[in-house]
């Protein structure tokens, strides 16, 4: 940051280029975090990206694969036994979403039934969802437990090794499939600027998304610790993050001209989440709540709408409209 200019390496190239800037906008987002929980970095699978979601997938199969096979009954049960450790957003959707994927393949594998396959959720606090009202959070752990999930409460993870995973209260998981969705964090390469940060290492900045003591420097996102107008600071959500970009392209516009620039403001809309199943829970607004089917469409359309071009909404719409009456796709994605 002193020398006004960021190096960038490409590693396919095996070189590095360094480019001076005049603005510079952080936006690096976050990273998953294991709170250095033992074999979490290297015995679990994270959910944080695309690529993420698709690694999980393709273990999911050949899981199931492998427990075809085998005739051990104890480590037949590890393979068909799912852990996903985290009680916000992420686990609680995984935990619904991944039980329904098994129970829609496991009619492809003859020698799995539906009541040999397992999935645990593990919350380290006395609920989930603990972004959404407690009513949604009770809800949620309702529904998951209806529909086969065994939530736990209040046990974090204590360590992770290739054949399972140990809780703080002792008890243990055998499990060859651990999903980790229990955090993030700031970024390495965030953490170490020469910037003011908050307690999370994420990158305090002004009202206008502005860092402090850096001029033409701005960071959005979840790198990024925004001040609300009235005290606080708002979450680190994708509504959130969608609203900061214009707010600061206007800002950077309105600097280079010589203006005034305009604070970050912004009302939440709410929060949803998909329990599987086409069910789901919603809060608008702290005003009113929607659960069941209900929720889990609006759910969908509020993420349809959001998706650019009407090109991509329509395929996008298409493709969910013909998985309504048709059976799921188990294919590998390689």
């Amino acid at each position: 940051l002193e020398r006004r200019a960021v190096v960038v390496r490409n590693d396919k190239a095996a070189r590095s280029s360094r480019l001076p800037y005049d603005h510079l906008v952080i936006a690096l987002g976050a990273v998953t975090s294991t709170h250095g929980v033992p074999g979490a970095d290297s015995h679990t699978f994270p959910l944080k990206t695309m690529d993420d979601a698709i690694a999980q997938r393709n273990e999911t199969i050949r899981s199931l694969e492998a427990a075809a096979t085998l005739d051990d009954d104890r480590e037949r049960r590890a393979f068909l036994t799912f852990v996903v450790v985290g009680g916000g957003f992420t686990g609680v959707e995984a935990a619904g979403e991944l039980l329904g994927f098994l129970r829609a393949a496991a009619r492809f594998y003859p020698r799995v039934e539906s009541h040999d396959l397992r999935v645990v959720l593990v919350a380290g606090g006395s609920r989930l969802l603990p972004q959404l009202p407690q009513s949604l959070g009770d809800g949620a752990a309702q529904m998951l437990a209806q529909r086969g999930v065994e939530v736990v409460f209040g046990d974090d993870a204590a360590a992770v090794d290739g054949g399972g995973v140990t809780l703080a209260s002792g008890k243990r998981y055998d499990s060859k499939t651990v999903i980790w969705s229990a955090g993030i964090a700031t970024p390495p390469l965030v953490a170490h600027m020469d910037v003011e940060h908050s307690k999370h290492h994420a990158i305090v900045v002004n009202p206008d998304l502005s860092v402090p003591k850096r001029p033409g420097v701005w960071a959005v996102g979840d790198c990024a610790q925004i001040p609300k107008p009235g005290g606080g600071f708002y979450p680190q959500t994708a509504q959130h993050a969608l609203r900061e970009a214009p707010v600061l392209a206007r800002n950077l516009l309105a600097t280079l001209r010589g203006r005034a620039t305009k604070p970050f403001a912004y009302k939440t809309l709410g929060m949803m989440a998909s329990i599987g199943g086409r069910e789901g829970l919603a809060d608008i607004r702290n005003r009113f709540t929607l659960t069941g089917l209900p929720a889990w469409l609006l759910w969908r359309a509020y993420y349809l709408s959001r998706l650019p071009g009407r090109f991509r909404k329509t395929r996008v719409a298409l493709d969910w409209a013909l998985s309504l009456p048709f059976p799921q796709d188990i294919a590998s994605v390689q």
